[in-house]
This record gives structure tokens, C-alpha cells and sequence, in this order.
């Protein structure tokens, strides 16, 4: 019998290890944006802006043009890169405390004028890559190294819930919310990314994806564990389209 391959590596992706600690799904995010941009046929044209944090390391692994941007800044690159090239197909990639933190300005700025580039924002709650202090959306109550007896509203302040602020935007064409917790979801994660990049090259305006995702271990949570903490997560920031372009249906 004929063996044939089901499941290979996308075009759009470099042979290089994933850089992240056992459960986190950042990688399994990195996947699917090779996955949308080879079936796009946007292999030469995709450009990636990334952000500071754990996610530096996409640089490594996506097999198209990457650029490094200074801590926030990455929508403000992409700006640039796209303005001169409206061509291309230009993303961000971002976590929590580079878009919600340093980076609030520059993203609700690039999202108010519209700029015809796509964000991807990971959050996963916490500053993963310097040792898990709290971060912008810490929820209430979750303990980080930071607030070891949970962050407290009174005390720290509200999660920043930026994505609701970018719906606003009235530049904003598309603007959504998924989580890598079940493979449904991950479906929809995909389904989402193509339709933050299809509203991009519409030239529609601005798009922006937040994803959830899981961080087992500045969590002190094991995988499994961690993939069932972020129902908390989906409760106090639910999933869905929150804008979609004037005309289509959600």
C-alpha cells in the first residue's frame, strides 16, 4: 500500500525548533499564520513585524520577510512598511505588555487612522519572557510574581481591555477575539487570521486579532491545567467578531 504524507510542514515556516517552554501555545499561533499565508499565496509578500517578548522568536521561524520593531513600536513599523508598499501583506506580532502595555498609543493611533495592516495580538496575561510579573490583562485575583496574593483592582488597577477600545476605532474594519484552549477554537483562530488579511488587502482599514494563550509556566499550571485556567480568561474577555467590515455578514 502506498503511503502518502497528510501532514507536512507549511512552505511558510523555516525547519527551526520552537523556542517556547513545553504547553505554551504560542507555537501552535506561529503555525497557523505560515498555514493561512501559503494557502493566501502570500509567501512573497508577507512581511512580519515583531514585537519584544516571547514572541521575538517568530523571527526564527516564519520563511518570509521579518522585521524587528523597538518594544511597542511595531504598528508604527508596519505603518511605514506598508504605506511604501501597499502591496504587501503587513502583520504584527505582539504580546500583551508590547501592545497593551508600552505599545497602547501607537496601536489605538494606527487603528484610528485606519492604516491598512493587521495586528495579532497574543495575550496570555502575564510578562512571560522576563518571569511572569503582572501584566495589562492580569485578571483579577491571578497571582503573579508581582501580586503573589492576586492582583487586586483596588490595589493594581483593571485589566486593560484593549481590544474593546480598538472596536471603537472608527478606522478599525475588523476586530476579533479567539483562544488556542480546544481544537474548535484553533479552527476559528485560522478562520479569523485569513479574515484579518482579507480585510487588509480589501483595503478596508484597519484589522486587529487578539488570541488567548496559554502560559503553563509562569503560571505554575501544567499543560492541561493551563488550557483549563483560560476558561477564566474567555469569561471575563469573551470570544467572537467584535467589528466586522460594513456589509459582511458576521
Amino acid at each position: 500500500m502506498a503511503l502518502h504524507k497528510v501532514f507536512d510542514r507549511p512552505a511558510a515556516l523555516t525547519d527551526a525548533l520552537y523556542a517556547y517552554c513545553p504547553g505554551c501555545t504560542h507555537g501552535i499561533a506561529q503555525r497557523l499564520f505560515g498555514e493561512v499565508v501559503e494557502e493566501m499565496g502570500l509567501i512573497e509578500r508577507a512581511v512580519a513585524v515583531i514585537g519584544s517578548g516571547c514572541l521575538s522568536a517568530s523571527r526564527q521561524v516564519f520563511n518570509f520577510d521579518t522585521v524587528k520593531a523597538l518594544h511597542g513600536r511595531a504598528p508604527s513599523v508596519a505603518t511605514g512598511i506598508k504605506r511604501a508598499h501597499p502591496e504587501l501583506l503587513v502583520f504584527t506580532v505582539q504580546g500583551d505588555g508590547d501592545l497593551a502595555g508600552i505599545g497602547a498609543a501607537d496601536v489605538i493611533h494606527a487603528a484610528t487612522r485606519g492604516e491598512r495592516i493587521s495586528t495579532c495580538f497574543m495575550n496570555n496575561a502575564t510578562f512571560g519572557m522576563t518571569g511572569g510579573q503582572m501584566g495589562p490583562t492580569t485578571l483579577p485575583g491571578q497571582k503573579t510574581t508581582t501580586t503573589p496574593d492576586g492582583r487586586d483592582p483596588l490595589l493594581d488597577g483593571h485589566p486593560v481591555r484593549i481590544t474593546e477600545m480598538l472596536a471603537m476605532a472608527q478606522g478599525a474594519a475588523y476586530v476579533a477575539r479567539t483562544a488556542l484552549n480546544l481544537p474548535t477554537n484553533v479552527i476559528r483562530t485560522k478562520m479569523a487570521i485569513r479574515r484579518a488579511f482579507e480585510t487588509q488587502l480589501a483595503g478596508l482599514g484597519f484589522s486587529v486579532l487578539e488570541i488567548l494563550s496559554a502560559c503553563p509556566t509562569d503560571w505554575h499550571l501544567t499543560p492541561v491545567e493551563a488550557l483549563r485556567w483560560m476558561e477564566h480568561m474567555i469569561a471575563a474577555a469573551p470570544l467572537g467578531e467584535l467589528k466586522v467590515p460594513e456589509g459582511r455578514a458576521r
